[in-house]
């Protein structure tokens, strides 16, 4: 394979990073427990960015800072701390009325946006994401607080009436659950962590969140804002090895909201430590395996733009990324051709640069397993059809289109999680169909196509299959206020802006048989504001 003839100097030289984004080490040294900004002085995990310095042995990590590594004893402490903070339901915050929860949640984003340019500047040197894309996610992180306070005062408004059915007075509202455990994933550490987060503390729950291993560091400057603006044990960070933290949690029993984004492999686990499974709520975002179809009639240049957007934003690290392609063996050559171009055409280096697409990769050996998926796929008659694919140098992964790929090889099944393009030819559209079926993931399809007739018969029987059907589009999560789950091995409830706070809660009923004393009693309640659930107050 030719070198890429730039991609041995990607990597810059000490004293070439413009100042404005230079990034000092950041030395976490604190974690949130009860209310409190407690020092930490034991173990600590080095934090080493994707981004590497050249030396005179070769491209090398820049070390940007460090993160507690909690013990067992700290991770059950918080727990106690949130446990208590919830106190079986008559704690100060799920007690507190919806609007007093929404101004506290006003409070930490207002506290939040001062941080802007701190945590954008640590998102992107400590995983590899543009400066552009990294500032895109925290401003839609804020917007999604927003946008998340805006459909909880929806929500709260349709609950602000009494029923009446067959002589039953009845008012039915939302209740929290109790202690929840939030696990965001690395490639959006900010926004997929804050899509639980934020959900499961404006409905009253308590929560310990633990940020991932790559993506703990943009939370320290934001510890402050969580420890002013919610009172004490609601919010508690937990920072260290999974194993050590995570499982003693869940063993305890007292986790009674499992909200994590990550593999299927890690949640079967973390489910089964729980004793007490039927009572704990799971809500989980894993694996995809999202499938394009192209078919003969499909228009190439709209389907290689989308394919192109779909595979390699942010380099392929999304579990929406389109993660396979079948292209109908008809118009294969030309989409092949229009393919390379187009990932030619993308701009690759380091994250600060203006318009990249294509950066480091955060993930330790990940260059190593990436390549060891493309030779195993050549081994089964595959070739890279993409000068330059698969060319490495340091954590750096030069994007490969893979053509023809069959269900002999691995990057067929396995989520490979990077700019890797594993392209199927099909004749029959069964073929893909079939995929499709027998996949073990169940999140998003794309298909690409002109005659109506022919996407209606397909739309039909993918729709039972996977959680959304893209047309002519790319793979993706938003708008937030659309439903993002899966089914089979992909996903566990559902999160968009209104059914995230579905999902963090349980409907609740108070109800009276309807009889003179009973509306005096309600009555009562109502007009003297005794109550925050028996309650007819609108929120504006």
């Amino acid at each position: 394979m030719t070198p890429h003839p730039n991609l041995s100097s990607i990597f810059p030289t000490p004293g070439s990073i413009p100042l404005e984004f230079d990034l000092k080490p950041v030395t976490q040294d604190t974690y949130l427990i009860d209310g409190e900004l407690r020092h930490w002085e034991g173990p600590m995990r080095e934090v080493l960015s994707p981004v590497c310095a050249q030396t005179a042995d070769g491209p090398s990590r820049v070390l940007i800072g460090s993160f507690p590594l909690l013990t067992e004893d700290i991770a059950l402490e918080m727990l106690d701390a949130a446990a208590r903070a919830y106190d079986h339901g008559n704690g100060l915050w799920p007690t507190l009325p919806v609007e007093g929860r929404i101004e506290h949640i006003l409070d930490f984003a207002y506290r939040m946006k001062e941080k802007r340019r701190e945590v954008v500047k640590i998102l992107m040197w400590e995983i590899g994401k543009s400066y552009q894309d990294s500032g895109r996610e925290f401003d839609r992180t804020i917007e999604y607080i927003l946008d998340t306070v805006d459909a909880l005062k929806n929500l709260d408004r349709a609950s602000s009436r009494f029923t009446i059915e067959q002589g039953i007075i009845g008012q039915i509202r939302r209740a929290p659950l109790g202690v929840a455990l939030c696990m965001g994933p690395f490639n959006y550490p900010l926004n997929e962590t804050f899509t639980t987060l934020i959900p499961a503390l404006i409905m009253g729950n308590t929560v310990i969140f633990k940020p991932p291993k790559y993506g703990a560091l943009l939370f320290q400057p934001l510890l402050e804002a969580f420890r002013e603006a919610f009172p004490a044990g609601v919010i508690n960070t937990a920072c260290g090895e999974g194993r050590t933290i995570v499982g003693p949690l869940m063993a305890s029993g007292k986790i009674d909201v499992l909200a994590f984004i990550g593999t299927s492999r890690v949640a079967d686990v973390l489910k089964k430590q729980h004793p007490n499974p039927h009572r704990l709520r799971s809500v989980l975002g894993l694996d995809a395996k999202n499938p394009a179809i192209i078919l003969p009639d499909a228009d190439i240049d709209l389907a290689v733009q989308e394919c192109i957007l779909g595979t390699l934003s942010f380099n392929g690290q999304r579990c929406t990324a389109l993660k396979i392609l079948f292209i109908h063996s008809s118009i294969a050559d030309l989409f092949l051709a229009k393919l390379s171009q187009g990932i030619d055409d993308l701009k690759y280096g380091m994250p600060w640069e203006d318009g990249v697409t294509i950066t480091p990769l955060p993930e330790e050996n990940k260059v190593d397993t990436l390549s060891e998926l493309i030779a195993d796929a050549e081994k089964s008659g595959a070739k890279v059809v993409n000068p330059s694919g698969g060319a490495s140098s340091g954590t750096f992964f030069y994007p490969a289109a893979l053509y023809p790929v069959s269900r002999e090889m691995r990057v067929y099944h396995e989520e490979q999680f990077g700019p890797i393009i594993p392209i199927v030819p099909f004749d029959d559209i069964a073929e893909p169909m079939r995929y499709v079926t027998e996949s073990n993931y169940g999140q998003q399809v794309s298909l690409f196509g002109n005659d109506a007739d022919t996407l209606a018969r397909l739309i039909d029987p993918l729709v039972n299959q996977v959680c959304r059907v893209n047309l002519n589009s790319q793979c993706q999560r938003g708008p937030d206020t659309f439903p993002f789950t899966g089914r089979k091995d992909s996903a566990e409830g559902t999160l968009s802006v209104s059914d995230a706070l579905r999902v963090f809660s349980i409907r609740t009923l108070v109800a009276a048989k309807e009889n003179d004393i009973n509306k005096a009693i309600i009555t009562s309640i109502v007009r003297e504001n005794k109550s925050s659930f028996l309650s007819t107050d609108f929120i504006f």
